[in-house]
């Protein structure tokens, strides 16, 4: 039922608003009731400029590390090299899901990287680009166990990809950094 009521506030959330601020505000704690996540942050970039921030990240309470910078900050040159679903999101490939960062293949992802970065253990990686342009990375995961994504966690990100993109590039064209 919980999941349900969740699920139905981001249909609703989705179908009526158009503020790109006010939807990431209120996307992030639905969508991590909808995913029964801990944590979901986004990061907004400007793929000509490479220039990135978190702007808005959500915590089912305060025991999970938040994600958080506020100010526009160059990406380091070496993040590519460093993260594996980096590098994927900047080729334009789909979003990945990881059940468990313990026990996934190191061409996924790049364990200590995420350990030192972020501490969670499962996660979903959602690129969120348009034309081959990577504008943003949405990352709801889950801390001190590993999570098998479903079907419907899938269409769920599958939905909000299309739906968040252009309010993630309008935000960061407004941001002109």
């Amino acid at each position: 039922m919980i999941m349900q009521t969740a699920f139905s506030q981001l249909q609703t959330l989705l179908k009526h608003e158009h503020d790109p601020e006010t939807i990431f505000m209120e996307l992030l704690p639905v969508l991590g009731e909808t995913l029964q996540c801990d944590r979901c942050f986004l990061y907004l970039r400007n793929p000509q400029t490479k220039m990135g921030r978190v702007p808005y990240c959500w915590r089912r309470n305060d025991h999970i590390p938040t994600i958080f910078d506020p100010d526009w900050k160059p990406e380091p040159d070496s993040l590519a090299d460093e993260d594996p679903m980096f590098a994927a999101a900047l080729r334009a490939e789909p979003s990945i899901f990881v059940e468990d960062i313990e026990t996934a293949s190191s061409d996924v992802l790049n364990r200590k990287f995420e350990h030192e970065n972020f501490g969670h253990r499962a996660l979903i990686h959602a690129h969120l680009r348009r034309n081959g342009q990577l504008w943003g990375v949405l990352q709801p995961c889950v801390f001190g166990r590993s999570r098998t994504w479903t079907e419907v966690d899938r269409a769920t990100i599958s939905e909000v990809e299309k739906f968040l993109t252009p309010f993630a590039i309008a935000y960061v064209e407004a941001a002109n950094c």
